[in-house]
């Protein structure tokens, strides 16, 4: 038995437990931990037979990683945060009288080692397939939707330029720069199942093919996602087409197509719970990086992540 010190007694000690200690201890329980790992392992670094610094657990860094996303910190944040802050520490099985603390670039160089593999991806792919077998991730309809993060258009850098991978887009009256993340969720569990990222200006009707699985048998969108093609080719294959209906060029909707709308926009509002986990619980409202393939990185990872966050319960449960 490892000894704690005199910080980590006292803390052990305290009556009240923290929010930030309750949402730790829901995600210890439902995180797919011993998955995750073997999906990063094998091009995690191992400890060299002719000595030198060993690396740290993988799944320490995995656990610092996960807080990153969870509380939007950067590398040297992370890192002070895990210093500063016994919750934390306790949650990556880190003690400051016993273990070193990752530095930032021990820190980074995880994160370099997840985009350079594409692995995020595979540990979305990875969550999908666990809450598929734990039976909270459904099949037969998706609702589609996408949303702007946005992106800083300072152009106070070396190359006096904005992003030159994001972009506009016209959203009501009003401009945003930035970049979109696109998904399908599953009309019933309410839980993603497929996911994109693209820059601000390519429409939502362009990456609908990627959204929707093989076997889905109702398709629900938003007004952005109107083709009367598409319409035509899912009711010819007995797939429910939901798609919000919109005016044809000077006409108005019939009160048939109203209340359709109504009763189908009840499904919609599905998919806003998973961004708004994504925007209010994980404060994910502006990209971090430069690029779309490091931020599309990062929002694969906070997708797995809000499929837990939605589904603890559940997992929790079962």
């Amino acid at each position: 038995m490892s000894q704690l010190s005199f910080a980590s007694l006292d803390y052990a000690a305290k009556k009240k437990r923290t929010k930030r200690e309750v949402f730790l201890a829901e995600m210890e329980q439902v995180v797919p931990w011993s998955r995750l790992e073997a999906v990063i392992a094998p091009h995690y670094p191992k400890a060299s037979p002719n000595g030198g610094r060993r690396p740290f657990p993988l799944g320490v860094m995995l656990r610092i990683y996960l807080l990153q996303q969870w509380y939007q910190l950067s590398d040297p944040g992370a890192e002070e945060a895990l210093y500063d802050i016994c919750s934390m520490r306790a949650f990556a099985g880190l003690e400051l009288g016993r273990d070193a603390i990752p530095d930032e670039t021990t820190i980074l160089n995880f994160r370099h080692l997840l985009e350079r593999h594409e692995l995020t991806k595979a540990v979305f792919a990875a969550v999908a397939a666990h809450l598929e077998e734990q039976g909270a991730l459904l099949r037969g309809g998706t609702i589609m939707d996408a949303t702007l993060i946005a992106a800083s258009p300072s152009t106070k850098n070396n190359g006096g330029k904005r992003d030159p991978e994001m972009s506009q887009s016209k959203k009501g009256n009003q401009w945003y720069f930035g970049m979109k993340a696109h998904i399908g969720i599953d009309a019933r569990s309410g839980l993603v199942h497929t996911a994109g990222v693209t820059t601000g200006s390519v429409h939502d009707a362009k990456v609908m093919d990627n959204l929707i699985r093989a076997d889905d048998r109702a398709v629900f969108g938003d007004k952005g996602y109107v083709n009367e093609r598409k319409k035509r080719a899912a009711r010819a294959a007995g797939v429910y087409w939901a798609v919000k209906e919109k005016p044809k060029a000077g006409r108005r909707l019939s009160s048939g197509q109203k209340k359709r709308n109504r009763r189908h926009g009840a499904i919609r509002a599905r998919v806003e719970h998973v961004f708004r986990v994504l925007k209010c619980q994980f404060g994910y409202r502006k990209v971090r990086y430069r690029g779309i393939e490091k931020n599309g990185a990062q929002v694969f990872a906070l997708l797995a992540l809000a499929n837990l966050y939605l589904a603890r319960r559940r997992l929790a449960a079962a």
